[in-house]
This record gives C-alpha cells, sequence and structure tokens, in this order.
C-alpha cells in the first residue's frame, strides 16, 4: 500500500494581520510539511463575523507571501461552508448526540467544565440556544508531536458547543469536518489549543472519521506574560522585516539557520533541508524579547 501523502494546513482568522505568534504556527506547520514532501494548505477562518477585520483576508494572504509561505491548491473559507456544517450536525442530531442550551454565562459562571444542565432538551426551544455534542465519560489519548502522550478524560472537558446561540458555527465544529474534507493528516498549531483537541478527537470518533496527527509548539509570551496575539494588540509583522522574522521562528524553533542568506526563499530551502522536529520537544512557552 502507498504511503499517505502528507498534507499540513494553516488556518488564520481574519480578526486581524498576521504577528510572530501567528507567522511562527504557519513558519512550523509549513517546515513539517515540506520537509516530510508533502502539501501544505492554507484555510481562513471566518466563521465568526463580529470579530473579522475587513481585508484582514487579503492582507494575511500576502504577508504569507511575503516570507515565501506559498501554499498548495486553492485558500478555503469556512463562510462558503455552512451547508456542509448543517448536514453534520443534523446527522449528529438524529442520532441524539446534540442537545440545546439555554444557559446564560452568567449561570455557567464559576463552572470549569459545563454540568449538564440542558441535555434533557432535544428539541429547540422558544430562546436562543446553543447546540452541544453529548460527551461521555471516554478518555481521548493521543502521542503529540512535540509535546509529552497526552489522555484527557472527557468528564474533564464536558460538553462541547458546536453551534452557538448567536447561530454562528462554534470552531470545534468547523475545524473537524475541514480538516477531515480536506484531507489534511497533520495538525500542527500552537500549545494554546492543546485542549480542544480531545474534544475534536471526540467528535472525529462520534463522525467515524480517521483524525489527523496532533503536534503543538511553544507560544510566544509578550513581555506582560500574555500570548502574544491579536486580542493582546500584538503588532503585525511587515514585508520589510521578512528575512529576520523568518530567523527569527527559526531561533525560537531551535533550528539551525544558514549563514548565507539572500532571500526568504534561502531560509526557507535550508530550513526545510535541516528540518529537526525533535529540538521543539518539549517546549510550552517563548518569552519574547
Amino acid at each position: 500500500m502507498p504511503k499517505q501523502l502528507y498534507r499540513g494546513r494553516f488556518a488564520p482568522s481574519p480578526s486581524g494581520p498576521l504577528h510572530l505568534g501567528s507567522l511562527l504556527a504557519a513558519t512550523a506547520s509549513y517546515l513539517d510539511s515540506k520537509a516530510n514532501h508533502g502539501e501544505w494548505l492554507v484555510r481562513i477562518e471566518d466563521i465568526d463575523p463580529p470579530r473579522e477585520q475587513a481585508g484582514a483576508s487579503d492582507i494575511i494572504l500576502q504577508s504569507l507571501l511575503d516570507h515565501g509561505l506559498q501554499w498548495d491548491g486553492e485558500v478555503m473559507y469556512q463562510r462558503q461552508r455552512s451547508t456542509r456544517y448543517d448536514d453534520i450536525l443534523e446527522c449528529l442530531k438524529k442520532r441524539d448526540l446534540l442537545f440545546f442550551c439555554t444557559c446564560t454565562r452568567a449561570a455557567l459562571s464559576g463552572q470549569k467544565i459545563y454540568p449538564g444542565t440542558c441535555r434533557h432538551i432535544h428539541t429547540p426551544p422558544s430562546q436562543p440556544a446553543a447546540w452541544r455534542l453529548v460527551s461521555d465519560n471516554s478518555t481521548q489519548s493521543w502521542q503529540d508531536g512535540f509535546q509529552n502522550s497526552q489522555a484527557w478524560s472527557m468528564n474533564e472537558v464536558g460538553d462541547t458547543i458546536l453551534k452557538r446561540k448567536d447561530g454562528l458555527y462554534a470552531y470545534q465544529l468547523a475545524v473537524v469536518v475541514d480538516d477531515h474534507d480536506q484531507g489534511i493528516t497533520h495538525v500542527v498549531r500552537g500549545i494554546d489549543l492543546l485542549d480542544s483537541t480531545p474534544r475534536q478527537l471526540y467528535l472525529y470518533q462520534q463522525l467515524g472519521w480517521q483524525p489527523p496527527l496532533f503536534a503543538h509548539i511553544p507560544v510566544i509570551m509578550d513581555t506582560n506574560g500574555n500570548k502574544l496575539s491579536k486580542q493582546n494588540h500584538a503588532s503585525p509583522i511587515r514585508r520589510e522585516d521578512a528575512i529576520d522574522n523568518l530567523l527569527s521562528c527559526l531561533k525560537w524553533l531551535h533550528q539551525p539557520a544558514p549563514t548565507k542568506i539572500h532571500s526568504v526563499k534561502d531560509i526557507l530551502s535550508f530550513a526545510i533541508e535541516h528540518w529537526q522536529p525533535k529540538a521543539i520537544m518539549g517546549q510550552s512557552n517563548i518569552a519574547l524579547n
């Protein structure tokens, strides 16, 4: 049987331009894909219009190109996928795996795990309601590509929201459906998404789909000890800093860098040839100096 083609992806949300934290994730994903002679796809996760910034999708794509990160195939946009998400929700609903949740944030304040309050509601209520996936007491285990072996009890995860009260599709639903439909075999992303993995593995299990392999890289922390993010007003990356930005990413990933540099292409070609994923093992946070 021929070996399955490695297929990775980078899936930013258009809530603002790329910053160094998102570039780090894109670079790690790209290098891991190309070092394994695979494809690297880009998907724009534009399912949350209230948080999106006009023109951000185009800015993000141009920033990737400015840094030499050329994707394979066409860019997928989640906003075009509502029919597919609805089909999956209907499938889960027919199997009694979904329930309607009318709980307010105030009612759930202080609750680490959703207590199952609305599990008995299986017909649409008169008030706005989220759709939650019924969890069980299984344990979701996986060998993470860059972290230790993971084992998460679904009792400690709870019933995941798949569709929000405002009618928007939840990240946990869209990412699983899209990764499956795009044939993604490897997901390289930040360790801040580690706790999303058991939720996604459980959904894969309910749908009878083969999940990708997951690898979680360290995230960059700002000078205040917060994750570098758009929400925390991280500065956008600039085209004129592309070489320095890529060299910083290699440094943070503990990767060797070329001594002779004329372009971003030189850096990426060298980095692909000398990719050392074991050097990333066990890292969780990176201090931004």
